[in-house]
């Protein structure tokens, strides 16, 4: 190799990175020996910053910008200073270019669920998924505490970690909130939010920070899920005497098998009143037309659904309780719990009422003996 080339090697140098990844936090120039020549440009891009790392110890952090690396402005010794080491300097320093760009969609998720109170259902277990978006703020402390001399230093070597951290923050955040389990769909962007700004005081000591976290989905255990669909179904089918009446006609309509099987249930009623229609103008065995019918017996008359059982709810010192059975109530009467003057509410009831206001309840109370007369003078 001619020396003019090498001469012109040593004086041409430029230090700079473009990614297309999306998931590079940090990435170390490689240079043969890493040797950083005399009068080299360093071009950190907007999104980016650079961490000078000579003998081993951070010397500085470089922003957006172009840089000439110069030994009067630097703590760098290249090789055309020592002529006596043959081109070959003892010094050797690194170029570490961090990306501060927001690194988004990263994912989170319970593993096992979340115990909690609910004030409406008892304990309850959750579970709850979602994404969040992590930054770099301080490069300088990110390389020290978490790339160390790692060359290329993705974000999936530090979401473990992360999620980590957020779950713990996400299980006492719930547990301690209050939310009833059916809003918390609606406070969702407070939590994440509240969430957030606790993990990122730990992320601090890491150099990160979590400018945001969603919370995508807080789910119940399929059995609860299951018995809270059939609740709803309850509500929504309303009076059961007439959604089975309803029921009926819909498989009367629609022709299928059930269908088929009640038309001809009702065919052959049809037929046998047609029978004793035509028996009683006839006569049994021929008979003349003011012959007198037999008599036809009487057919049994279904006796009506009972009527659905209401339950009531209970407030307490600021908090719901319920719901009970009014044989329940009835017993926490006797007990002494349950008292005239406690406010209870019933599905269809405007507002809350006191339990003697209520028609259905104030006769708990009235079999109850009166307050024993005074003691004698």
């Amino acid at each position: 190799m001619p020396i003019f080339d090498f001469l012109s090697g040593q004086f041409i140098d430029v230090i700079h990175w473009t990614d297309d990844s999306r998931d590079t936090m940090v990435w170390r120039f490689e240079r043969e020996g890493h040797e950083i020549k005399y009068g080299a440009k360093l071009t950190v891009r907007e999104g980016q910053a650079a961490v000078f790392v000579h003998e081993g110890q951070l010397a500085d952090v470089f922003t957006p910008g172009l840089y000439m690396l110069e030994t009067n402005n630097m703590p760098v010794m290249t090789s055309l200073q020592h002529w006596d080491h043959g081109f070959r300097s003892p010094f050797k320093s690194e170029v570490y270019f961090v990306s501060t760009n927001r690194f988004t969609n990263l994912k989170w998720g319970t593993k096992n669920p979340v115990m909690l109170r609910d004030p409406e259902f008892g304990p309850v277990r959750l579970r709850a998924f979602g994404t969040y978006a992590i930054k770099i703020t301080d490069p300088g402390l990110f390389l020290t505490e978490i790339v160390g001399t790692d060359g290329e230093f993705t974000r999936d070597e530090v979401s473990f970690q992360i999620r980590n951290i957020i779950v713990q923050e996400v299980s006492r955040t719930l547990a301690s909130s209050g939310i009833p389990v059916l809003d918390m769909a609606a406070n969702t962007a407070d939590l994440g939010r509240l969430v957030a700004a606790e993990v990122s005081k730990t992320l601090a000591t890491y150099g990160l920070t979590m400018p945001e976290l969603y919370l995508e989905n807080i789910s119940l255990p399929p059995a609860v899920e299951k018995a809270l669909d059939a609740r709803t179904s309850r509500g929504v089918a309303g009076d059961l005497d007439q959604h089975m009446k309803w029921r009926a006609a819909e498989a009367m309509a629609e022709g299928g098998q059930a269908g088929g099987a009640m038309g001809m249930g009702l065919g052959a009623g049809l037929g046998m009143q047609m029978a004793e229609a035509v028996g009683g103008r006839r006569g049994p065995w021929g008979a003349s037309p003011g012959a007198a019918p037999a008599p036809a017996a009487a057919a049994p008359i279904a006796p009506p659904p009972p009527p659905p059982e209401r339950v009531w709810h209970i407030a307490e010192n600021g908090e719901t309780q319920g719901p009970f059975s009014r044989a329940r109530l009835g017993r926490m009467a006797s007990e002494g719990s349950l008292t005239r003057d406690t406010f209870v509410w019933t599905p269809g009831q405007d507002g809350w009422m006191r339990a003697e206001d209520v028609t259905e309840l104030a006769q708990l109370f009235t079999v109850m003996p009166p307050p024993p007369p005074p003691p004698p003078a």
